[in-house]
Protein backbone atom coordinates (compact mmCIF):
# COMPACT_ATOMS: atom_id res chain seq x y z
CA UNK A 1 0.00 0.00 0.00
CA UNK A 2 2.88 2.37 0.80
CA UNK A 3 4.36 1.78 -2.65
CA UNK A 4 1.10 2.85 -4.33
CA UNK A 5 1.02 6.04 -2.24
CA UNK A 6 4.46 6.96 -3.54
CA UNK A 7 3.54 6.12 -7.14
CA UNK A 8 0.33 8.27 -7.32
CA UNK A 9 2.02 11.75 -7.08
CA UNK A 10 4.58 10.67 -9.68
CA UNK A 11 1.81 9.58 -12.09
CA UNK A 12 -0.12 12.80 -11.58
CA UNK A 13 3.03 14.83 -12.29
CA UNK A 14 3.59 12.97 -15.55
CA UNK A 15 -0.01 13.53 -16.64
CA UNK A 16 0.16 17.26 -15.88
CA UNK A 17 3.50 17.60 -17.67
CA UNK A 18 2.05 15.87 -20.72
CA UNK A 19 -0.93 18.25 -20.85
CA UNK A 20 1.36 21.26 -20.51
CA UNK A 21 3.65 20.00 -23.28
CA UNK A 22 0.74 19.35 -25.65
CA UNK A 23 -0.73 22.82 -24.94
CA UNK A 24 2.63 24.55 -25.51
CA UNK A 25 3.17 22.66 -28.77
CA UNK A 26 -0.25 23.67 -30.12
CA UNK A 27 0.25 27.33 -29.06
CA UNK A 28 3.65 27.53 -30.77
CA UNK A 29 2.22 25.92 -33.89
CA UNK A 30 -0.58 28.52 -34.08
CA UNK A 31 1.87 31.43 -33.64
CA UNK A 32 4.14 30.13 -36.39
CA UNK A 33 1.18 29.74 -38.75
CA UNK A 34 0.02 33.32 -38.08
CA UNK A 35 3.50 34.69 -38.81
CA UNK A 36 3.57 32.84 -42.13
CA UNK A 37 0.17 34.28 -43.07
CA UNK A 38 1.29 37.83 -42.17
CA UNK A 39 4.50 37.49 -44.14
CA UNK A 40 2.57 36.32 -47.19
CA UNK A 41 0.02 39.16 -46.95
CA UNK A 42 2.67 41.89 -46.29
CA UNK A 43 4.42 41.65 -49.64
CA UNK A 44 7.07 44.34 -50.27
CA UNK A 45 6.87 46.42 -53.47
CA UNK A 46 9.63 48.74 -54.85
CA UNK A 47 8.56 52.41 -54.81
CA UNK A 48 10.44 55.26 -56.51
CA UNK A 49 11.97 57.75 -54.05
CA UNK A 50 14.39 60.67 -54.22
CA UNK A 51 18.03 59.54 -54.10
CA UNK A 52 19.02 62.90 -52.52
CA UNK A 53 17.44 66.19 -51.49
CA UNK A 54 15.88 67.74 -54.60
CA UNK A 55 14.89 71.44 -54.80
CA UNK A 56 11.78 72.43 -56.69
CA UNK A 57 12.27 73.07 -60.39
CA UNK A 58 14.61 70.06 -60.73
CA UNK A 59 14.30 68.04 -63.93
CA UNK A 60 14.63 64.41 -62.87
CA UNK A 61 17.47 62.30 -64.21
CA UNK A 62 17.97 58.54 -63.61
CA UNK A 63 20.69 59.07 -60.98
CA UNK A 64 18.33 61.28 -58.92
CA UNK A 65 15.83 58.47 -58.35
CA UNK A 66 16.04 55.08 -56.66
CA UNK A 67 13.59 52.52 -55.23
CA UNK A 68 12.87 51.41 -51.68
CA UNK A 69 10.65 48.51 -50.55
CA UNK A 70 7.20 49.48 -49.23
CA UNK A 71 4.49 47.19 -47.89
CA UNK A 72 1.90 46.74 -50.60
CA UNK A 73 -0.94 47.98 -48.38
CA UNK A 74 0.96 51.10 -47.29
CA UNK A 75 2.05 52.50 -50.68
CA UNK A 76 1.23 56.26 -50.80
CA UNK A 77 -1.35 57.21 -53.46
CA UNK A 78 0.23 58.62 -56.60
CA UNK A 79 3.50 56.72 -56.16
CA UNK A 80 5.61 55.33 -59.00
CA UNK A 81 6.68 51.67 -59.00
CA UNK A 82 9.47 52.19 -61.50
CA UNK A 83 12.07 54.89 -62.07
CA UNK A 84 12.01 54.92 -65.86
CA UNK A 85 8.63 56.69 -66.05
CA UNK A 86 10.03 59.60 -64.01
CA UNK A 87 12.80 60.52 -66.43
CA UNK A 88 12.44 64.14 -67.55
CA UNK A 89 9.62 65.01 -65.10
CA UNK A 90 9.96 68.32 -63.25
CA UNK A 91 9.67 68.60 -59.46
CA UNK A 92 7.38 71.46 -58.34
CA UNK A 93 7.95 71.12 -54.58
CA UNK A 94 11.09 70.17 -52.62
CA UNK A 95 11.76 66.49 -51.98
CA UNK A 96 13.80 65.03 -49.14
CA UNK A 97 16.15 62.08 -49.54
CA UNK A 98 14.24 58.74 -49.53
CA UNK A 99 10.89 60.57 -49.80
CA UNK A 100 8.42 58.89 -52.21
CA UNK A 101 7.96 60.82 -55.46
CA UNK A 102 4.24 61.45 -55.93
CA UNK A 103 2.36 62.64 -59.00
CA UNK A 104 1.08 65.68 -57.07
CA UNK A 105 4.69 66.81 -56.51
CA UNK A 106 5.44 66.88 -60.24
CA UNK A 107 4.60 69.26 -63.08
CA UNK A 108 2.36 67.93 -65.88
CA UNK A 109 3.97 65.76 -68.57
CA UNK A 110 3.74 68.67 -71.01
CA UNK A 111 6.28 70.65 -68.91
CA UNK A 112 9.68 69.53 -70.17
CA UNK A 113 11.86 72.38 -68.95
CA UNK A 114 12.92 72.69 -65.33
CA UNK A 115 13.70 75.80 -63.34
CA UNK A 116 11.59 78.68 -62.08
CA UNK A 117 9.19 78.67 -65.04
CA UNK A 118 7.96 75.22 -64.04
CA UNK A 119 6.94 76.23 -60.51
CA UNK A 120 5.36 79.66 -61.03
CA UNK A 121 1.62 79.40 -60.43
CA UNK A 122 -0.78 80.36 -63.24
CA UNK A 123 -1.53 84.09 -63.08
CA UNK A 124 1.69 84.83 -61.19
CA UNK A 125 5.09 86.07 -62.35
CA UNK A 126 8.66 85.50 -61.18
CA UNK A 127 10.52 88.77 -60.56
CA UNK A 128 14.12 89.04 -59.36
CA UNK A 129 15.48 91.92 -57.25
CA UNK A 130 19.03 92.61 -56.16
CA UNK A 131 19.89 92.75 -52.49
CA UNK A 132 22.58 91.99 -49.96
CA UNK A 133 23.10 90.02 -46.75
CA UNK A 134 21.05 92.57 -44.81
CA UNK A 135 17.97 92.35 -47.02
CA UNK A 136 18.19 88.55 -46.90
CA UNK A 137 18.59 88.34 -43.11
CA UNK A 138 22.12 86.93 -43.45
CA UNK A 139 21.01 83.86 -45.38
CA UNK A 140 17.94 83.00 -43.33
CA UNK A 141 15.61 83.78 -46.24
CA UNK A 142 15.44 80.70 -48.44
CA UNK A 143 13.25 79.34 -51.24
CA UNK A 144 9.79 78.50 -49.92
CA UNK A 145 9.81 81.25 -47.29
CA UNK A 146 7.26 84.08 -47.32
CA UNK A 147 8.21 87.69 -46.76
CA UNK A 148 6.81 91.20 -46.50
CA UNK A 149 8.58 93.76 -48.70
CA UNK A 150 9.42 97.14 -47.16
CA UNK A 151 10.61 100.05 -49.25
CA UNK A 152 12.38 103.22 -48.10
CA UNK A 153 11.60 105.94 -50.64
CA UNK A 154 11.71 109.76 -50.78
CA UNK A 155 8.21 111.14 -51.27
CA UNK A 156 8.35 113.45 -54.33
CA UNK A 157 5.55 115.64 -52.94
CA UNK A 158 7.18 116.75 -49.71
CA UNK A 159 10.73 115.43 -50.28
CA UNK A 160 10.47 113.43 -47.05
CA UNK A 161 11.93 109.96 -46.72
CA UNK A 162 9.48 107.27 -45.64
CA UNK A 163 9.57 103.52 -45.11
CA UNK A 164 6.41 101.64 -46.07
CA UNK A 165 5.31 98.03 -46.36
CA UNK A 166 4.43 97.74 -50.06
CA UNK A 167 3.85 93.96 -50.39
CA UNK A 168 2.82 91.28 -47.91
CA UNK A 169 2.99 87.48 -47.79
CA UNK A 170 5.13 87.10 -50.93
CA UNK A 171 6.58 83.67 -51.80
CA UNK A 172 10.36 83.44 -52.31
CA UNK A 173 10.98 81.19 -55.32
CA UNK A 174 14.77 81.24 -55.38
CA UNK A 175 17.86 82.89 -53.94
CA UNK A 176 21.29 83.10 -55.52
CA UNK A 177 24.39 85.14 -56.23
CA UNK A 178 25.09 87.09 -59.38
CA UNK A 179 28.48 88.53 -60.36
CA UNK A 180 28.18 92.21 -61.24
CA UNK A 181 30.88 94.27 -62.96
CA UNK A 182 32.43 97.06 -60.92
CA UNK A 183 31.78 100.37 -62.69
CA UNK A 184 34.90 101.87 -61.15
CA UNK A 185 37.12 99.29 -62.80
CA UNK A 186 37.78 97.12 -59.76
CA UNK A 187 37.08 93.45 -59.19
CA UNK A 188 33.57 92.15 -59.98
CA UNK A 189 31.22 92.23 -57.00
CA UNK A 190 28.97 89.35 -55.95
CA UNK A 191 25.34 90.51 -55.60
CA UNK A 192 22.58 88.55 -53.87
CA UNK A 193 19.50 88.04 -56.03
CA UNK A 194 16.04 87.13 -54.72
CA UNK A 195 13.31 85.84 -57.02
CA UNK A 196 9.78 86.46 -55.76
CA UNK A 197 6.42 85.19 -57.00
CA UNK A 198 4.09 88.14 -57.57
CA UNK A 199 1.00 89.15 -59.50
CA UNK A 200 1.50 91.57 -62.41
CA UNK A 201 0.34 94.51 -60.22
CA UNK A 202 2.61 93.45 -57.35
CA UNK A 203 5.46 93.16 -59.84
CA UNK A 204 4.96 96.79 -60.89
CA UNK A 205 5.14 97.95 -57.26
CA UNK A 206 8.20 95.82 -56.55
CA UNK A 207 10.05 97.05 -59.64
CA UNK A 208 9.28 100.70 -58.84
CA UNK A 209 10.35 100.33 -55.21
CA UNK A 210 13.57 98.55 -56.19
CA UNK A 211 14.51 101.25 -58.72
CA UNK A 212 13.65 104.33 -56.65
CA UNK A 213 14.32 103.19 -53.11
CA UNK A 214 15.90 100.61 -50.85
CA UNK A 215 14.25 97.27 -50.12
CA UNK A 216 14.08 95.21 -46.95
CA UNK A 217 12.45 91.82 -46.42
CA UNK A 218 10.56 90.89 -43.25
CA UNK A 219 10.42 87.11 -42.81
CA UNK A 220 6.91 85.79 -42.03
CA UNK A 221 5.67 82.69 -40.28
CA UNK A 222 4.72 80.24 -43.04
CA UNK A 223 1.14 79.86 -41.70
CA UNK A 224 0.56 83.57 -40.99
CA UNK A 225 -1.90 84.84 -43.61
CA UNK A 226 -2.98 88.06 -41.87
CA UNK A 227 -2.71 91.30 -43.87
CA UNK A 228 -1.72 94.30 -41.72
CA UNK A 229 -2.44 97.81 -43.01
CA UNK A 230 0.12 100.48 -42.04
CA UNK A 231 0.58 104.20 -42.62
CA UNK A 232 4.32 103.97 -43.06
CA UNK A 233 7.07 105.46 -40.94
CA UNK A 234 8.56 108.91 -41.49
CA UNK A 235 11.71 110.32 -39.90
CA UNK A 236 9.79 112.76 -37.71
CA UNK A 237 7.29 110.13 -36.64
CA UNK A 238 10.02 107.61 -35.84
CA UNK A 239 11.99 110.16 -33.80
CA UNK A 240 8.83 110.92 -31.83
CA UNK A 241 8.57 107.30 -30.70
CA UNK A 242 8.78 106.55 -26.96
CA UNK A 243 8.71 110.19 -25.89
CA UNK A 244 7.29 111.00 -22.46
CA UNK A 245 3.82 112.44 -22.49
CA UNK A 246 3.68 116.18 -21.99
CA UNK A 247 2.06 117.33 -18.76
CA UNK A 248 -1.04 119.36 -19.30
CA UNK A 249 -0.75 122.88 -17.81
CA UNK A 250 -3.74 125.12 -17.28
CA UNK A 251 -3.65 128.87 -17.75
CA UNK A 252 -5.80 131.29 -15.74
CA UNK A 253 -6.89 134.74 -16.68
CA UNK A 254 -8.94 137.38 -14.86
CA UNK A 255 -11.83 139.32 -16.32
CA UNK A 256 -13.01 142.58 -14.69
CA UNK A 257 -16.73 143.21 -14.97
CA UNK A 258 -17.93 146.79 -14.34
CA UNK A 259 -21.58 147.36 -13.66
CA UNK A 260 -22.19 151.04 -12.99
CA UNK A 261 -20.09 151.97 -10.01
CA UNK A 262 -19.58 148.30 -9.09
CA UNK A 263 -16.60 146.28 -10.35
CA UNK A 264 -16.17 142.50 -9.94
CA UNK A 265 -13.41 140.17 -10.98
CA UNK A 266 -13.81 136.61 -12.28
CA UNK A 267 -11.06 134.06 -12.95
CA UNK A 268 -11.20 131.50 -15.78
CA UNK A 269 -8.98 128.47 -16.58
CA UNK A 270 -8.02 127.29 -20.02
Amino acid sequence: MGKWKAFVPLALGLVIASFVGIFAYKWLNVQTTQKKIVSVESEAVPVAVAAADLPWGTKLEPEMVKTLPYLKESIPPGSFLDTESLKGRVVISPLRQNEPILECRLAPDSVTVGGISAIVKPGKRALAVKGDKVIGLSGFIRPGNRVDVLATITNPRNKREMTKTVLENILVLATGIEIEENKEGGKPNPVDVYTLEVTPKEGEKLSLAANHGKLHFALRNIIDKEIVLTNGASISGTLASFRPKKKKTSKTFTVEIIEGSKMTKKKFKL
